[in-house]
């Protein structure tokens, strides 16, 4: 029979084993190879670096694939487990990609985002304004910018719930097909 402090300690380290496994699972697959930028917080602000991977697309000559999601998204959980689920289809095509993962939350709205790009920082509508994105009236989890390794904008993208549910679409994504 189980003592209420076993039982209690039982309960305590199931629930630190549940919470391990769902911070693994947050964010693009591990077979993909992210690169993970997370934000620099400060008080109203939370600011990704690009300079990074802006860096390592130019060193490589890939492209990049930019992820924007939420810690606390479940559209975003959606994508990430259609990722993991169809690696073995996907993997291969993301090879002339660097997958680049901005970890973020729902509590940070447009205003309080900032991409840092050298010496450029910008809150999410002027950065969006500035690659030219038509989504730009609105902040919009999951996310996902394609651009090429002097960071030019490849084509507009789907944002939000429904963001690439097969393997076609996001293979059309991939492959720049508009």
């Amino acid at each position: 029979m189980m003592t209420p402090r076993r039982f209690a300690g039982a309960v305590v380290a199931a629930t630190l084993i549940a919470l391990a496994g769902a911070a693994h699972a947050l964010g693009i697959p591990p077979a993909y190879t992210p690169l993970i930028v997370e934000p620099v917080v400060a008080p109203g602000r939370a600011e990704f670096d690009l300079g990074p991977a802006l860096a390592r697309a130019k060193r490589e000559n890939k492209r990049l694939y930019v992820y924007l999601g939420a810690s606390d998204c479940p559209y975003c959980r959606r994508y990430e487990n259609f990722l993991a689920k169809n690696s073995g289809e996907l993997v291969q095509h993301f090879k002339p990609w660097i997958v680049v993962d901005l970890r973020s939350a729902l509590m940070n709205t447009a205003n309080q985002l900032f991409f840092r790009v050298g010496d450029t920082s910008l809150n999410y509508t002027e950065f969006q304004r500035s690659i030219g994105d038509q989504r730009v009236r609105m902040l919009v989890y999951p996310s996902v910018w394609l651009f090429d390794p002097q960071m030019k904008p490849l084509m507009q993208m789907p944002a939000g719930t429904g963001t690439f549910e097969t393997v076609d679409e996001q293979l059309e994504i991939l492959n720049l097909v508009q």
